[in-house]
């Protein structure tokens, strides 16, 4: 029989620091002994620990090395100097000569002027910094790489301790507890929409690991794989059987789920970390603590949105290694239950499914998101973004959950719920006249028709056509399947997706708009640079032009779902005549080269753009319609960002310089015979649809959901009636002609 082999100094070095934070003694003794047996391990003549005692200040808290005078004293905050850089950036830094760093603050009560190179990682708990450990030199030192994974691994174990003992409060100036009964008002964005009350649930509490470093690592490498193996059989069964299993993008999104649960990566990074020292649960808490830490400060919402998938991932490993797999979390459900979160992913909200959560509440989050993506397929409410949720809602907390306009109110008073209760089943009759009105057609008093039609990215939005009674599709967002997706759609897949939503679409028209990206639109996969101001960036069909095999595989995708049937085409963002020429006659090639071509083809233009006003006679003798894209339009005319929570009421789409321009744009549309919609948030409420007819307006797209109401307004209008309204409130100049038209809606008959 062989004899057992040494230790790794890895592992020697963790438990040696482990036995000192377990043992007796004065917290400040222990963290002493600590900084003394690394500075030894790591051959090192100083070794410090820099902890956070609230707020974004880091102090000097032990040291091997340092002068003793500084301990306690010497503080630094977040960002200044190289250890609050490091502890900013969440990253470790491994310096040969630290005083030429730019970045380096001198400290003279530390007496560290004699030491020349510098070794730091953070302190992470929950991918959060809580701290920096690290160790320096006097000659000039390359640091391995070996050396700072060793860091970084002592690192996570010394944050465990800490915060298992309570050796010390860390952040005793987090924020308390709301006030007890206190009625709060949170608002964040609409993830899938809805109205819903009942009793906030949280998602579940982490699972705390008590055992962090390993005695036996071959034993601990079993572990981890029996869980991996565990949990990938469970999320396949978990998947298999759940009511979700109509195609659509919520099945593409948890496929992807499932492909980053196999993930090679992770699952190596994880082997190495128990290699190292670390027990099964402690490596899945550092890879994932790692990851966030990595993640934390990308603005990139599908980035971000992965990082919530890798969240689910993790804790669902370590509820297998704890035992605890079979989760509780549907039967743990009141009947009422609003469900609260950081984040959430999609396999995590289907454990609750069988529960009939009524909404869900996630301080991140975004409309692409794979849980929204979920929620929505299971007609779910969920608003996001909703900053401070976790400090002011409690478990039990009666809550109501406006996900329509993304308002949350937490404690209501009993006159608001009972106000609440009442415009929910106002709401539930307005939904069943909807129903009633579903195949009757939008046709004023006057006999004038007006075509609904919906705006769709989601197989989920298209399979409400029915539902909702529109006569078509006049927006199918493209991009969206692309934003769900690791890799850039081949033109097989993309072929089967517009097949898919085509044959949705049971022969109603749909106008397929090429992609949207850029912007606020980036995909991991594709070389795209942040911009200063990516609304008017590269984005849309410039980057189509300058990528022309993106676009041509779009369109020739296009084509052939159309399997010589009928296509409808538009391209957005065009802001010059010459930029719809170019993207015409690539889409020409390809229709000329098709083996199947369509039996016929429409190709329209998104006015987004105000340039394109002044070349509209040029334009429209190329377009067969033209669609008004509101959105980009209104924030270009009043040079107002929509993304900019101070400037969302600042500009009206009902001023009379919006109206005046879109009545120019529809009236020279009629003198050219081109067929115009308008596709933009404002044809989806009553009041704006009201007044966009009456300025000339037949086709309208908007959201599923908006249908019912504006077809009910139409129903009610008289168009004569309205028109000389408007043409009465523009000859009297008044700027603001909103509480006029709500005022002449009520007065007859219209529900708004």
């Amino acid at each position: 029989m062989p004899p057992p082999t040494a230790p790794s100094p890895s592992r020697r070095l963790l438990r040696r620091v482990r036995d000192v934070m377990a043992g007796e003694g004065a917290a400040q003794h222990r963290l002493d002994m600590v900084t003394t047996i690394i500075a030894a391990e790591m051959v090192a003549e100083v070794c410090s620990i820099y902890l956070s005692r609230g707020g974004a200040v880091l102090e000097l808290f032990a040291s091997k090395g340092l002068k003793g005078e500084a301990v306690h004293r010497t503080r630094l905050r977040f960002g200044e100097g190289l250890v609050g850089r490091i502890a900013a950036r969440a990253r470790p830094l491994a310096l040969k000569d630290a005083q030429s760093h730019p970045d380096f603050a001198y400290r003279p009560e530390t007496g560290e002027e004699i030491y020349h190179s510098l070794m730091g990682v953070p302190i992470l708990r929950d991918g959060q910094p809580h701290g920096v450990l690290v160790v320096q030199n006097r000659t000039m030192r390359d640091y391995t790489e070996e050396e700072i994974e060793t860091l970084e691994t002592v690192a996570m174990v010394l944050a465990e301790l800490i915060f298992a003992s309570g050796l010390i409060a860390i952040d005793p100036v987090a924020p308390g507890p709301a006030a007890a009964g206190r009625p709060e008002r949170l608002e964040g964005q609409r993830l899938s929409p809805g109205l819903a009350s009942g009793t906030a649930v949280p998602h579940r509490v982490p699972i705390a690991v008590d055992r962090v470093v390993a005695d036996d690592a071959a034993e601990e490498l079993l572990r981890l794989d029996d869980a991996l193996a565990g949990m990938q059989s469970a999320l396949d069964d978990l998947l298999e059987t759940s009511d979700l299993q109509e195609p659509g993008e919520h099945q593409e999104v948890l496929e992807t789920y499932r492909m980053f649960a196999a993930d090679e990566g992770w699952m190596r990074r994880m082997r190495e970390a128990v290699e190292g020292g670390l027990t099964a649960e402690a490596a899945v808490q550092k890879v994932q603590g790692d990851t966030q830490a990595r993640m934390s400060r990308i603005t990139d919402p599908y980035l971000r949105e992965r990082l919530a998938d890798l969240d689910d991932l993790a804790g669902r490993l370590l509820r297998h290694l704890t035992g605890r797999a079979e989760t509780a979390a549907a039967a743990d459900l009141p009947d009422d239950a609003v469900l609260t979160a950081r984040t959430m992913g999609p396999a995590e909200l289907l454990d609750y499914a069988k529960g009939a959560p009524r909404a869900l509440l996630l301080e991140e989050g975004t409309a692409g998101s794979h849980v929204a993506i979920v929620a929505r397929a299971m007609n779910l409410p969920v608003i996001g973004g909703l900053r401070g949720l976790a400090d002011t809602v409690r478990p039990g907390d009666p809550i109501i959950v406006d996900a329509d306009n993304g308002q949350v109110l937490v404690r209501p008073g009993e006159d608001v719920r009972d106000e609440f209760i009442r415009t929910m089943r106002a709401r539930d009759e307005a939904r069943e006249l909807y129903a009633a009105l579903r195949d009757k057609p939008a046709v004023t008093l006057d006999g004038v028709r007006v075509d609904l039609h919906i705006n769709a990215g989601l197989l989920v939005d298209v399979q409400r056509l029915d539902e909702c009674g529109a006569a078509g599709i006049g927006l199918y967002r493209t991009e969206i399947p692309f934003m769900v997706r690791s890799a850039f759609p081949d033109l097989d897949e993309q072929t089967r997706l517009y097949a898919r939503v085509i044959e949705l679409a049971a022969g109603r028209p749909v106008a397929f708009r090429t992609l949207d990206l850029g912007g606020d639109k980036l995909l991991p996969y594709l070389a795209m640079r942040r911009e200063d101001n990516p609304a008017m960036g590269w984005r849309a069909i410039r980057l189509g032009l300058d990528r022309p095999m993106m676009l041509r595989t779009q369109l020739r995708a296009l084509i052939r779902a159309t399997a010589g049937g009928d296509l409808c085409v538009m391209f957005p963002m065009v802001a010059e005549v010459g930029e719809l020429d170019s993207a015409r006659a690539v889409l020409d090639r390809e229709i000329a080269q098709a083996a199947v071509p369509p039996a016929s083809v429409r190709v329209g233009a998104m006015l987004e753009v105000p340039s394109l006003c002044w070349q509209l006679s040029d334009l429209l003798s190329r377009v067969d319609f033209l669609s008004v894209g509101s959105n980009d339009l209104l924030q270009f005319v009043f040079a107002s960002d929509r993304g900019n929570p101070r400037m969302t009421e600042r500009y009206d789409p009902l001023s009379p310089a919006f109206l005046r321009l879109l009545a120019d744009v529809v009236a020279a549309c009629d003198r050219a015979g081109v067929d115009c919609t308008l596709c933009g948030e404002i044809a989806g409420r009553p009041l704006e649809a009201m007044a966009l007819i009456g300025i000339g307006f037949r086709n309208l797209s908007m959201t599923p959901a908006a249908i019912g109401p504006v077809k009910a307004m139409i129903r009610h209008l008289r168009l004569q009636d309205v028109r000389d309204y408007l043409q009465l409130l523009a000859d009297s100049g008044n700027c603001n002609p909103r509480p006029y038209l709500t005022a002449f809606a009520r007065d007859h008959g219209m529900e708004l």
